[in-house]
């Protein structure tokens, strides 16, 4: 059997007792008494106290996914709803956690399971502009459904109806996606932005043979292209 090092006995007393009594219950005399430390021991390893919740909130975050891990779908829009579902459910399941992530913010700070939730969001968004199936560029993109996912996850802790989550997904998927039958009955087609995105999306591995002011032209150009998506310009008109 492996022995534990005292930052991981630390982490892992720290995040125990977060899931079991909420942020309250992590202080630095439970911890240390549950790692089998000293109390020095936490701010060597941590900082503060502050610093020792997100390393446990980024434990608790770290073990969800790995237990929630499923295949890459042959659809990237259907691995965005996995990821979204996954995300909720966690926020869930983990009241606390997802408090510490996203309830306390900071101009410049985000936690780091925050970070990496806002990560994987993106990754599976930029999957979507790969495929050509995306309306808006990936970064808006992006934001748009991390913030949504935040706040139905907020609501959904605070008691509000499950089935919001898949009604906000759904809702959201028709406003970024630009092939849902729903999409289609709200506005054409608009394949010269879907192509823009997906081209924008793949510049760093198509356009290797260009110089980098040849590159950062082509990024202006496709940047300019997408920003004058019909939703954005009509409502700058």
């Amino acid at each position: 059997m492996i022995e534990m090092s005292p930052r991981d006995r630390i982490v892992r007393a720290a995040a125990a007792l977060l899931a079991e009594g909420g942020r309250d219950a992590v202080t630095t005399r439970a911890v240390s008494r549950a790692a089998g430390v000293q109390a020095p021991t936490l701010y060597r390893q941590f900082g503060d106290l502050r610093g020792l919740l997100d390393a446990a909130a980024s434990f608790r975050f770290a073990t969800w996914l790995h237990d929630q891990a499923a295949p890459e779908a042959a659809d990237p829009v259907d691995d965005l709803r996995h990821g979204w579902d996954t995300l909720v459910a966690f926020g869930v399941a983990q009241p606390a956690c997802h408090t510490l992530m996203y309830g306390d913010p900071r101009p410049g700070e985000r936690p780091t399971a925050a970070r990496v939730a806002a990560d994987i969001l993106r990754q599976l968004v930029h999957r979507v502009a790969e495929a050509g199936r995306l309306r808006v560029d990936v970064d808006r993109a992006a934001e748009m459904v991390h913030a949504a996912n935040c706040g139905v996850t907020l609501t959904l802790i605070a008691g509000g109806d499950p089935a919001l989550s898949t009604a906000v997904r759904e809702a959201l998927l028709t406003a970024v996606c630009a092939d849902s039958p729903a999409a289609r009955t709200l506005r054409p087609p608009d394949r010269p932005v879907r192509h823009a995105v997906a081209l924008r999306a793949a510049l760093p591995e198509v356009a290797a043979d260009l110089s980098p002011a040849e590159r950062a032209l082509l990024a202006e150009w496709l940047d300019r292209l997408v920003g004058v998506h019909p939703s954005r310009a009509a409502g700058a008109a």
